[in-house]
């Protein structure tokens, strides 16, 4: 990931939706429109942001995922799964064995 790529997941973050021009007219971006727009393309296909179409691109759930520090873009996994059986889960404990008899379990 290129620093401009940070900027832009950022500029779409608040913005909701951008351009490679309005995001080099009105950000922090500071790079050639054709570079901008390069790195959306690039950052699309890694499914960080999407194409809407004439240029327009939006964040993905997966962008902000990155941006909140809760996806490693080096082996493309999250880093915490809210799901359960994530990297920090805490273990479980042998000292809950009545939960499993909810479904009439004997």
């Amino acid at each position: 990931m290129a620093l401009v790529d940070d900027r832009v997941l950022e500029y779409l973050e608040e913005h909701d939706s951008g351009s490679p021009e309005e995001m080099r007219q009105s950000g922090p971006i500071h790079y050639s429109r054709q570079y901008i727009g390069r790195r959306c393309k690039k950052l699309a296909e890694k499914g960080l942001l999407k194409h809407l179409g004439n240029g327009i691109y939006i964040i993905t759930d997966d962008g902000e995922a990155y941006l909140d520090g809760r996806l490693d873009t080096q082996e493309w996994r999250y880093i915490d799964d809210d799901a359960g059986g994530g990297v920090d889960a805490e273990p479980a404990t042998p000292d809950s064995p009545g939960e499993g008899e909810v479904d009439g379990g004997a």
